[in-house]
């Protein structure tokens, strides 16, 4: 039986290193040259894309294209409708996909494994395939707000948010979560006398910061970029996304320069999401290999 020394140790977490910074780099390497892009005048853009000066700054350098960006796009109106779209649902699809998982795990009722059987394979399901008729739906929908009764969700913030508020990616990444939790602890909160939504708000949840933050992030991701939906069900500018913004750039002429600027503004706040997140998000992946 071979044994492992010191030297061949150090040899294997070189190598093991030296592999993480290739796949480091080559996930880095798209948001390099968005960057650099975005300095760059369309010519220089498109010359420096057969070396590797696209990932240089070097050449004609300037912040014209954000200049131009933001004179062409309502970028500050549509990232405050993508945030506030993401937020809502964000924080919206925790709370109540939470406590389903919570009501699949923890409560007895008859035919919560066919439902919970139901919810998942939902995912199989593209959405394209149920556009339309959502659409069709949602467009006839009764709403009581300040002009009273009105019919049809278009061209509104809810349309965008109450549609996509659960799915069934979160509730079962909660569900497996909370079959996790240790049993006695919610055994002995029944034997104290607390209530389900006791149980539910002051031991499972405190002890949920990691898949929290797995589900936040996965939300948040599939929420801000959402596309086809916004365009299908948005009209008014009022209310677009910055996703529906990127078409902007193609309607008269295609300016590179400024698309890959208004791509750099747009990343920012799923870096800054992501960067806030990062730990609670890993210890979520580690403790999937942490059994008992």
């Amino acid at each position: 039986m071979a044994t492992i020394n010191p030297d061949n140790r150090g040899l294997r977490l070189a190598v093991r290193y030296l592999v993480l910074t290739l796949i480091a780099l080559i996930f880095i390497f798209p948001l390099v040259f968005m960057v650099m892009s975005s300095l760059k005048p369309d010519l220089q853009l498109l010359r420096d894309t057969s070396s590797l000066r696209a990932f240089l700054p070097v050449g004609d350098i300037s912040l014209d294209n954000y200049y131009n960006a933001f004179s062409r796009v309502p970028i500050a109106q549509f990232m405050f409708n993508s945030l506030f779209v993401t937020a809502t649902t964000v924080f919206l699809s925790l709370l109540l996909c939470s406590l389903a998982a919570f009501s699949f795990v923890f409560l007895n009722w008859s035919g919560k494994n066919v439902a919970l059987a139901i919810i998942i394979a939902t995912l199989i399901i593209p959405f394209e395939t149920i556009a339309i008729p959502l659409l069709l739906f949602v467009s006839k929908l009764p709403w009581i707000g300040m002009e009273g009764l009105t019919f049809g969700w278009l061209d509104t913030y809810r349309v965008q948010i109450i549609p996509l508020v659960a799915d069934g990616l979160t509730i079962f990444l909660f569900v497996q979560y909370f079959r996790d939790l240790p049993r006695d602890l919610i055994e002995a909160s029944r034997v104290e006398g607390a209530s389900w939504m006791q149980i539910y708000l002051r031991v499972v949840m405190p002890l949920s910061g990691p898949i929290l933050a797995t589900a936040a992030i996965l939300k948040f991701l599939a929420m801000y970029n959402q596309y086809l939906w916004p365009l299908m069900v948005v009209q008014q500018e009022a209310y677009r996304p910055v996703m529906v913004g990127v078409q902007y750039f193609f309607q008269l002429s295609t300016a590179w320069g400024e698309i890959m600027a208004y791509l750099t503004i747009i990343t920012i706040p799923v870096l800054a999401f992501y960067l806030v997140l990062q730990r609670a998000f890993i210890a979520s992946i580690a403790s999937t290999g942490v059994k008992g």
